[in-house]
């Protein structure tokens, strides 16, 4: 057995990662820790668990002495909180990390779009990118990929990396359920504002999401991150949860981003390239690690269109996470994780 803690269980991505865990066969949970509502039972803060035997489990303090007494530890905390409670964790305790801390490789990127000292970079969970997956599996570290992110470079990358698409004309609408923006109470999250409504927001390449979208479409392809231009225009939906992404980009001449699409991800558990003509739906995937993707080429235009879909709790968060430490652990990449959607 492997012992696992969780630092932010009262989040949304924590209560789904714990979700996940409930039904690993081997992944031990030792804490669940939760700064403003450690000392309450766990179907108080996520009712989904009442009934069950982890019901009545009380949510720690999130500090090291807890979590370093875990073989792998889960961190889903506010951006920029990884980063300072990592310093006092042991070296041999593996650690995947839901936050943006240690994502990007450029601090000048991080310094624009979140502020702060730079912590660095680990080595970026996402192991379906070329190369990715043995990095994960021989790492203690691991940066857990942002929900946006994952859906639009599993649709990218693997254009990028055959040279089909040029990287300095890339667009991407995303619409993003409300489970995205966490937990905290919002006037912009209030149901009256949200049912029946979309709206744009972060609007103008403010997204922090840009550069991790630019750096994993680089890194695919072999590109300078410089050389990648993302315009990025993301959108809130009237849903709990999921991403729907539409990224387009101009593509080289009789280029068949469908067939790229398929044998990049052929044999691969969770990304899925579906039949012809048939376009992906966000509760296809709601409550799993799935990506479901879909590409178009338009020849009058010169552009190619790739529709990604995930939960954003799922591939865009826990699932994937639980994923990583999967492959960190020596276990089976898919252990604990679902494919098959809850829908309707």
């Amino acid at each position: 057995m492997t012992t696992v803690a969780v630092a932010g269980a009262s989040g949304y991505a924590g209560g789904e990662l714990l979700r996940y865990l409930a039904q690993h066969p081997t992944f031990d949970l030792l804490a669940a820790c939760a700064a403003g509502r450690a000392g309450e039972p766990l179907a108080q803060v996520h009712p989904q668990f009442a009934g069950t035997s982890w019901a009545g489990m009380v949510l720690d303090e999130t500090t090291p002495d807890v979590l370093n007494q875990a073989d792998l530890v889960f961190l889903a905390l506010p951006h920029g909180e990884s980063a300072a409670i990592v310093q006092a964790f042991d070296a041999d305790v593996r650690i995947v990390d839901l936050g943006a801390d240690f994502r990007l490789a450029s601090a000048d990127a991080w310094v624009t779009y979140y502020g702060g000292d730079h912590a660095g970079s680990w080595t970026y969970g996402l192991p379906e990118l070329p190369g990715k997956r043995d990095e994960i599996t021989s790492s203690t570290r691991v940066a857990n990929p942002g929900c946006y992110p994952t859906a639009v470079a599993l649709a990218l990358a693997p254009l990028a990396k055959a040279g089909v698409i040029e990287p300095t004309d890339i667009v991407v609408v995303a619409a993003s359920g409300t489970s995205g923006a966490g937990r905290k109470a919002s006037d912009s999250l209030l149901a009256t504002n949200v049912m029946g409504s979309m709206s744009a927001y972060k609007v103008g390449g403010v997204h922090q999401h840009t550069p991790e979208m630019e750096q994993s479409i680089a890194t695919a392809a072999g590109w300078d991150v410089g050389e990648v231009r993302l315009s990025f225009t993301p959108t809130l939906a009237p849903m709990p949860r999921g991403i729907v992404a539409t990224c387009t980009a101009r593509i080289k001449a009789n280029a068949d981003a469908r067939d790229i699409l398929a044998e990049t991800y052929a044999g691969e558990r969770f990304v899925t390239v579906l039949p012809e003509g048939q376009w992906p739906q966000s509760g296809s995937v709601s409550g799993t690690n799935g990506a479901h993707l879909q590409a178009a080429v338009d020849a009058r235009t010169g552009r190619v269109t790739v529709v990604s879909v995930i939960d954003n709790l799922g591939k865009g968060a826990a699932g994937q996470a639980l994923q990583n430490a999967n492959l960190m652990t020596g276990h089976d990449e898919a252990a604990g994780l679902d494919v098959i959607g809850v829908a309707p």
